[in-house]
């Protein structure tokens, strides 16, 4: 196999060998393929697309690329969630207690946020001393123990993926359905899980701006699952307007926190239940839908939930103190208000533009080796539909520099629309897809 044979066949448009698309991938990993021509690949592929036979190839090669978990040791069936990223999108830090309490493992890899992004690692970091490196045999045991653990990506887990993801978004090559399914799956794939839920979200706060670009994404990589022996069901989930009423490390923290304890917002409530639901279901602990959600609630209403989260930060090294006195979590020195100019509905909160306040802020990065500061960011923000008066506050902005207060404060104002009609929420969740649609 010549690198440069297999850029060629890719690059006009044929149909790559198995073998080759293996070897490449292997040899990619090794270090024996230099960037520059996995680059060439990517930017082969991501105008010529793959057929999903080279994607499944693709997945399960970047997979076997390093180490496998290997969950069969656990008791319990294990299930696991995806989420294509949003803006105060913290389902996962609800979902993983909430279905673990119900009898399901759920072993969970997550990530750290770039650009407008917010990444589930870096709101577990702030809270004080919560280890987000654990070695596969401390995830293993976390899990035998409580039922859940959130972590990060080893070097030694699918490490051709980790490659190929730094590469890609330094090349623009990130938006190609082939590459975004192959790198989502082949981590999904190493943890170990048995089922797996994509939250496959579209949307000014996606990273899918369409609903159909949305849907090829959700029914390419449920195809790549099924076919590699796991249960596979996904929801599309609308992500123009932020989810939950908080954007901001700490700040969703407390979020998840409350909503655990009965008092969550709404939409991020039914997100929640509607993912764990099917959780339930597929790892065969529930019969249907239905009777998922009465046992997920019953796990709320006793606290049960909760404790399960606390269990799980405390073996994971996190001070618990800080979830039973969130106020012991990271504070901002500033709290102001954005507070409503007219009478009005609001008619829109653009979830890209707060997502960028909350860059602006520190709570983001735009390089990997940005540092964010975990306080700051945006609480008590109104929704679609709500109606507001003159001077009543649309949102707080939590910040630790005046510059920057005042510039998130003018992209926070620039994404809300009030008007002077009804507004109507959009549907949360568009559509379902399992195996059998696919």
């Amino acid at each position: 196999m010549l690198p440069q044979w297999v850029i060629e066949t890719k690059r006009d448009g044929k149909q790559l060998a198995e073998a080759d698309i293996r070897e490449f991938i292997r040899a990619y990993a090794a270090g024996e393929i230099p960037d520059y021509q996995m680059a060439a690949l990517a930017m082969a592929i991501f105008f010529q697309g793959m057929t999903f036979e080279e994607v499944t190839v693709l997945t399960d090669a970047m997979m076997r690329s390093g180490d496998l978990i290997d969950t069969r040791s656990l008791e319990q069936p294990t299930a696991d969630k995806h989420s294509t990223g949003g803006i105060g999108d913290k389902v996962s830090l609800l979902l993983a207690p909430l279905v673990a309490s119900c009898g399901v493992a759920v072993p969970m890899l997550s990530g750290r946020g770039l650009g407008i992004t917010g990444g589930t690692l870096d709101k577990l970091e702030a809270i004080p001393g919560y280890c987000t490196a654990l070695s596969p045999d401390s995830f293993l045991e976390i899990l035998a123990t409580c039922g859940c653990a959130i972590t990060g990506q080893t070097a030694d887990l699918a490490p051709a993926d980790k490659k190929l993801y730094a590469l890609r978004d330094v090349t623009g090559t990130v938006p190609s359905i082939p590459l975004i399914s192959a790198s989502i799956m082949s981590k999904k794939l190493a943890e170990g899980s048995a089922n797996l839920v994509l939250d496959v979200k579209w949307g000014k706060g996606a990273f899918m701006k369409t609903l159909e670009d949305a849907r090829e994404l959700a029914r390419t990589m449920v195809a790549i699952g099924h076919k590699m022996g796991r249960g596979m069901t996904a929801l599309l989930t609308d992500m123009n307007q932020p989810l939950g009423c908080t954007a901001g490390n700490s700040l969703e923290i407390i979020e998840t926190v409350e909503a655990l304890q009965g008092k969550g917002p709404k939409d991020l409530m039914e997100v929640t239940m509607a993912l764990s639901a099917e959780m339930l279901v597929l790892a065969g602990v529930a019969e249907s839908l239905e009777t998922a959600r009465v046992q997920l609630q019953s796990k709320l209403d006793s606290g049960e939930a909760f404790e399960r989260l606390k269990a799980m930060v405390t073996l994971q090294g996190g001070d618990i103190r800080t979830l039973d006195e969130t106020s012991k979590l990271p504070q901002a020195g500033l709290v102001e208000p954005l507070d409503a100019e007219a009478n009005g509905v609001v008619a829109e909160v653009n979830a890209d533009l707060i997502g960028r306040a909350v860059l602006l802020l520190g709570g983001g990065r735009t390089q990997v080796t940005d540092t964010i500061d975990p306080a700051v960011g945006i609480s008590d923000l109104c929704k679609i539909g709500d109606t507001v008066l003159l001077g009543q506050p649309l949102l707080n902005i939590h910040a630790n520099d005046r510059s920057k207060l005042d510039a998130a404060k003018q992209m926070a104002q620039d994404a809300i629309t009030l008007s002077d009609s009804s507004g109507t929420a959009p549907a949360l969740i568009v559509e379902t897809i399992r195996p059998e649609n696919v």
